[in-house]
């Protein structure tokens, strides 16, 4: 594919001689290494990982001996089998880098949590990789800050940074944040009072959750009067077996 294109072929006359994709002969002909249209499945974290940057400094120091580098990890607490080791420094052996594990990409709901989630509840491994995820996106760096802006808000129950607040979502460049600052404008009375007092609607939306829930569960199985009877019995059980509380949590 490169040599076609590179004598002047169009990617499209290339694809009609090879008998293949436009699309596909364009991805090829765009690639400067193999590596980059290689596509390979994460491979599983092993025991051995925290002890790969030992192994590459063991190998580059000319200490090539399998059995020599595992019995040099287990004095350093690796519980693995030799055998392990052994493949772990095959690739090095035919001048090939050792095969680290590639993290799979977070998914959109997965970092949707992490940017929600109090950083000191997150794990520190799920930490680790929120924080690589900012540095590779900075329109998600500036989402996280402000998201935590608003949430130290909601924590010391203060709202007397909201409109500076809003005028940062509107001043973002980012149209789904600039959108979020003009709806909350629209009843920024009710927002502040929502972030400076501990009253809440979380009573109301659990309510509408029990009926939505009770509603899927009897569709097409019983009429009106017992899904009114399941609803009430359902509020009456949460009234008694809820925990006191003068607020809801947020």
């Amino acid at each position: 594919m490169h040599a076609l294109t590179e004598a002047g072929h169009s990617y499209s006359s290339a694809a009609r001689e090879l008998g293949l994709d436009r699309r596909t002969v364009r991805k090829y002909a765009r690639a400067r290494t193999w590596h980059e249209v290689m596509r390979r499945p994460p491979r599983r974290p092993s025991t051995l990982d925290p002890y790969l940057d030992y192994l590459q400094q063991r190998w580059d120091e000319g200490e090539h001996s399998a059995k020599i580098l595992h019995q040099e990890l287990l004095a350093k607490g690796y519980l693995g089998h030799y055998q392990r080791v052994k493949m772990a420094v095959a690739p090095l052996r035919r001048g090939l880098p050792l095969d680290e594990p590639r993290e799979r990409p977070p998914s959109p709901r997965e970092a949707a949590r992490w940017t929600i989630t109090a950083p000191e509840r997150l794990g520190p491994l799920t930490a680790q990789r929120l924080h690589r995820l900012l540095e590779h996106c900075p329109e998600l760096r500036q989402t996280h800050e402000l998201v935590r802006k608003f949430a130290s808000m909601l924590d010391a129950r203060n709202a007397a940074p909201l409109p500076d607040w809003l005028d940062q979502l509107a001043s973002s460049g980012l149209a789904p944040l600039a959108g979020i600052a003009t709806a909350l404008r629209e009843d920024q009375q009710a927002v502040t009072q929502g972030i400076a007092t501990p009253y809440n609607s979380g009573v109301n939306e659990g309510r509408i959750t029990d009926v939505k829930l009770q509603k899927r569960i009897m569709a097409g199985r019983a009429g009106v009067p017992l899904l009114r009877h399941r609803v009430v019995l359902i509020a009456q059980l949460r009234r008694r077996y809820a925990a006191p509380a003068t607020a809801a949590p947020r």
